[in-house]
Order: C-alpha cells, then structure tokens, then sequence
C-alpha cells in the first residue's frame, strides 16, 4: 500500500517541531532586483535587507510574475540558513519561499502587513 490518499497526493515523511525549528525562516524587505543574465531560465538576482542579519543575496525564479521595479521594496520570507549556492555567476545565500500558482508560476510568500525586517517566521 503506498498512502496515497483520494487525491493520489502522496504526503511527505513527517517532521518533528525540532527539524521544523532547525530552517531559519526570517523576512526582510528587497532593496535591489535586477535580471539574472546566463540563467537556464529567467531569473533575477536580489538583495534583501534582513536586518540585524545584514543584506543577503539571492537568485529567484519568479520572472513570470514579477518585473524588478515592482519587487524593490516588497517584503518577502526567505531560508537564512540555506547553502550558499553560485547560480549563473552570483552567489545565493538564502532560499526565497515561493508556491506554484495554477498556472505553474511561482508567487511570492508575503506578510500580510508590514514587519521588522529580521523577523522570524515560526
């Protein structure tokens, strides 16, 4: 028997509170976007001022939705506690959270009001 349930979803292993509490998922607010050049697929790099963490540097693939001008000063959810990752030449140090729309592109997790920039999600 393999789990799956109705919809033929097939849910992943379960975590304890202690896993859940081990990802570093704060918000901070974009202070620059620009297009990602030599990516596989469109892309943009972005900073991200988190605060008492800094301004950390990140790769996204959400071009489909979202133009650079739009993005600098949104606030988003990102991993602080990802491996850095190189990605067509830039360094990406955190992990953007984002959730496929129906159409497959990729939305953005925001606050529903403003915050702290630094602020931990959990």
């Amino acid at each position: 028997m393999s789990g799956r349930g109705r919809s033929g979803y097939d849910p992943p292993a379960l975590v304890t509170v202690d896993a859940f509490l081990a990802l570093d998922v704060r918000v901070g607010t974009i202070v620059s976007a620009r297009v990602l050049r030599g990516a596989r697929t469109p892309a943009f790099a972005l900073s991200i001022n988190f605060g008492e963490l800094g301004t950390k540097t990140t790769c996204a693939e959400i071009a489909g939705l979202y133009e650079t001008e739009d993005l600098v000063g949104l606030q988003v959810s990102a991993v602080v506690n990802f491996p850095r990752q190189v990605v067509a030449g830039v360094t990406s140090e955190v992990l953007l959270l984002a959730v496929d729309d129906s159409k497959g592109e990729k939305v953005l997790l925001i606050p529903e009001r403003p915050i702290p920039d630094g602020g931990r999600v959990g």
